[in-house]
């Protein structure tokens, strides 16, 4: 039985990749990090009391922020596959907290990364990358695109970008890069545009609100589905040589395109609901992220399905269901127990 370790694993993607390992009948052990209240809502589904012998699923206390914590979890673990998804991942956030964003998305990736090093570990290293790292870069980007990050969130990724493959270079760890564009499902964060957008539709389709705030609506994006992005993750590791691979849809968006899907889906005009709110805005924004995945479909077999208006529906739908039972778990599983 192969093991993963995941950071970030409470996170839209660790929730979907931990679901694919769990199905190919990997042991996954998972990074949290401790809070006062419940903060794993989207893998309560996945978890079985470790006290039970068919648990497969395996939780641990710990942050990026503590190199010697990740030493003694893969010296303990020495997992075959390690996926680095955990990071300040907000982009205009990361303008409010630069500092913080510096020490979890990118010192965080080289803590994580000595860990191994120093564990004597023979694992397959998976980093989350971003289309953030190409910034004000012309689309399409692909693999041999320059980097130029807009925000502390991108130039940090960057950083990583580069341990990672310094790390392989260096000490011939199988260690990739996965550069993804944007990823959404009905698990992203509330207060990622995609989300909020399909969120408040719900609740304006409902009654229960009659104005969101937006933005930038000009911004161009490539937005895919997040369960199949983590499919990608996976057959980067299981590749026969390391590389860094780009993942996304080759589509087109504005963030007002996304608005006019979502707001129609559920029969409404967006613009009757709409009103700018510049503290939206970025100090610097990034124009157009577009990506180029022919190496992704060449090599890896992966190729995305679904593109941004069928995204948008799906998301919207899933929303207006939470509505419905709101006040009730999005899934209908009773609450993680505490571990030690």
């Amino acid at each position: 039985m192969k093991k993963a370790f995941i950071t970030g694993i409470t996170g839209q993607d660790g929730s979907y990749l931990a679901e694919l390992l769990l199905s190919k009948g990997y042991e996954v052990h998972g990074l949290i990090r401790r809070a006062s209240t419940f903060n794993t809502l989207r893998i309560e589904h996945l978890y079985v009391d470790p006290h039970v012998s068919a648990a497969k699923l395996f939780l641990h206390y710990g942050d990026l922020s503590d190199g010697t914590r990740m030493l003694m979890l893969m010296a303990d673990i020495r997992p075959d596959e390690v996926y680095n998804l955990a990071a300040q991942s907000h982009v205009r956030v990361s303008f409010d907290e630069p500092e913080h964003t510096g020490d979890t998305t990118g010192m965080g990736s080289i803590r994580l990364l000595e860990a191994v090093r120093l564990a004597g570990v023979k694992c397959r290293f998976y980093q989350a990358s971003s289309s953030e790292m190409f910034g004000a870069s012309p689309p399409p980007q692909n693999e041999d695109t320059l980097f130029y990050p807009r925000s502390p969130y991108g130039a940090a990724k960057v950083y990583s970008y580069w341990v990672t493959r310094n790390y392989r270079e260096a000490y011939g760890l199988f260690a990739v890069n996965g550069i993804l564009f944007n990823h959404e499902s009905p698990r992203r964060g509330e207060t990622f545009v995609t989300r909020k957008i399909t969120r408040a539709v719900s609740r304006i389709r409902a009654g229960v609100e009659s104005r969101l705030y937006m933005g930038n609506l000009d911004a161009i994006r490539d937005w895919g589905y997040a369960p199949e992005y983590v499919e990608g993750m996976w057959r980067m590791l299981q590749a026969d040589r390391p590389q860094d691979y780009v993942l996304a849809t080759g589509g087109s968006y504005t963030v007002r395109d996304f608005l006019t899907v979502a707001f129609e889906h559920a029969g409404l005009d967006w613009r009757q609901y709409v009103e700018f709110d510049d503290r939206y805005l970025r100090p610097t924004e990034v124009d157009a992220l577009v990506g180029d995945a022919s190496k992704a479909e060449r090599e890896l077999g992966w190729k995305a399905s679904v593109h941004a208006p069928e995204l948008a529906r799906i998301m919207v739908d899933a929303d207006c269901e939470a509505l419905a039972h709101e006040g009730q778990p999005w899934i209908d599983t009773p609450a993680l127990a505490d571990w030690p």
